[in-house]
């Protein structure tokens, strides 16, 4: 399966985030939390496109996700598959290649999943060991690979 990380431009934006809602939608509405004028919001203000890649399958973008390097560890922002694309190893993939960009440089990854979302599961199978919550919001870490000398 060919997948490619293409880079973002800011113009981007309405497209990702019409994306990120078709991700999430399900599961915030399970919530009683779906909010579009929220979602923009939310989006808007931690919007980087120097740190977003599009996730490119057969020429087609069916997600994207965004890595944003930290003093000591890299904090996985966002990583969202299109639903008609989720369940086919499309995101293990992309993560194989975060994992590797962490190991290279020995540093954890930090990420959060919404409660009750699939994405807990999925990053629980990848090797994230949970580490707090919130209200809303579960967080994970995958420890550093340590580096043989």
């Amino acid at each position: 399966m060919s997948i490619q990380l293409l880079a973002a431009e800011p113009s981007d934006f309405e497209a990702l985030l019409a994306l990120r809602i078709a991700a999430m939608r399900p599961s915030l509405e399970r919530l009683g939390r779906f909010d579009a004028t929220r979602a923009r919001e939310r989006f808007r203000a931690g919007f980087s496109a120097a740190e977003t890649h599009h996730i490119v399958f057969n020429d087609q973008r069916i997600g994207f996700v965004v890595v944003k390097l930290k003093s000591d560890h890299l904090l996985l922002d966002h990583l969202y598959i299109h639903p008609d694309h989720q369940q086919h190893g499309i995101g293990a993939i992309v993560l194989r290649q975060i994992f590797a960009q962490a190991d290279a440089a020995s540093l954890t990854i930090k990420v959060g999943a919404l409660r009750d979302s699939d994405a807990n599961r999925f990053y629980q199978r990848h090797g994230f060991v949970f580490v707090s919550e919130s209200e809303w919001d579960i967080y994970y870490v995958r420890p550093a690979a340590q580096q043989t000398p």
